[in-house]
C-alpha cells in the first residue's frame, strides 16, 4: 500500500470504545477488534485476523490493538 495506513483506529474514549477511519471517513466507534474488522470489510479491505496486526494496514493510535 505505501504510504501512510489507510485505516486509523483513535485512542479509547472514556467509553472504551475508538473511534476508525478508514481513507479518512469515519467509519464509527469500535469496541473490540471484531469491531474493526467489520469496518474492514465494509470497506472492501483484508479483514482476516491478521489484518490487525498489519503496520501498512492500520495505525494505532494512543495504545496497541489489544487495549
Amino acid at each position: 500500500m505505501g504510504g501512510r495506513p489507510p485505516v486509523v483506529v483513535l485512542p479509547p474514549a472514556s467509553d472504551g470504545g475508538r473511534r476508525v477511519t478508514i481513507h479518512g471517513e469515519r467509519m464509527g466507534t469500535a469496541y473490540s477488534l471484531f469491531d474493526v474488522l467489520d469496518f474492514l470489510h465494509q470497506a472492501g479491505l483484508p479483514a482476516e485476523d491478521a489484518a490487525v496486526d498489519d503496520a501498512e494496514l492500520i495505525e494505532w493510535r494512543g495504545s496497541g490493538r489489544y487495549d
